[in-house]
């Protein structure tokens, strides 16, 4: 039995774990996917005509992927270097598509660049707090650019920094704790408008069943 994870990256390390000797198949990637669920949702058309893209927190990478085999060129950033190893196994023959492994905020004040678009799918912006996190992003986008997001639609009442149990953390002896930030349409759009950002929009996308929904978050930089 594998051990607790003692670090946040630790955590995402477990995630979808490959089991079994047979080698891992990459996904398919033949569609932006922001909901999780098959069919549901947009695609990558709300991202517009974007050249660059930022992923933060691609996991096993489709979406960076899908979006790279479309002619954008893509750097998707995750902290997990087992995730990023296993997304560059999967994708490394696929030009203008780079994994980094890196901690989102780090990598936005190191790197230079500015994208067209930045997005995260159930990834890092969900994850990480919007007060540090936000005012980098707007630094790295380009003028006009969008800034996309999705995750789980919050439970009534549960806002802000969240603490995550999950498989590996609940009955276990660890001083880890992994926090989500979620927030309603409400208060997404004004914590976008506050650092800046324009042209907010937010939804909850329903659940074909009765599980929850997702929140999907679309924003602009300033012109």
């Amino acid at each position: 039995m594998s051990s607790a994870p003692t670090t946040p990256a630790e955590y995402w390390d477990k995630y979808r774990p490959h089991r079994g000797d047979v080698p891992q198949q990459r996904p398919a990637a033949d569609r932006f996917d922001w909901t999780g669920l098959p069919g549901t949702g947009p695609g990558a058309e709300i991202l517009g005509t974007a050249k660059t893209a930022l992923d933060l927190g691609p996991a096993e990478g489709e979406n960076a992927a899908f979006l790279a085999r479309s002619g954008v060129e893509v750097t998707a950033v995750d902290f997990s270097p087992i995730q990023v190893d296993r997304a560059r196994e999967f994708w490394h023959d696929i030009p203008n598509l780079e994994f980094v492994h890196a901690e989102a905020c780090a990598f936005l004040d190191q790197d230079v660049r500015l994208w067209d678009v930045v997005y995260s799918t159930w990834g890092a912006v969900w994850f990480t707090d919007p007060d540090e996190l936000f005012p980098r992003i707007a630094r790295h986008l380009a003028p006009g650019g969008i800034f996309a997001f999705s995750h789980r639609e919050p439970v009534v009442g549960q806002y802000g920094a969240q603490r995550m149990g999950g498989k590996w953390l609940e009955g276990r002896e660890t001083e880890l704790t992994v926090l989500r930030w979620q927030h309603t349409p409400e208060q997404w759009t004004d914590l976008l408008k506050r650092h800046g950002f324009t042209d907010v929009q937010a939804d909850v996308i329903p659940s074909p069943d009765a599980a929850p929904g997702t929140l999907l978050v679309t924003a602009k930089a300033a012109a």
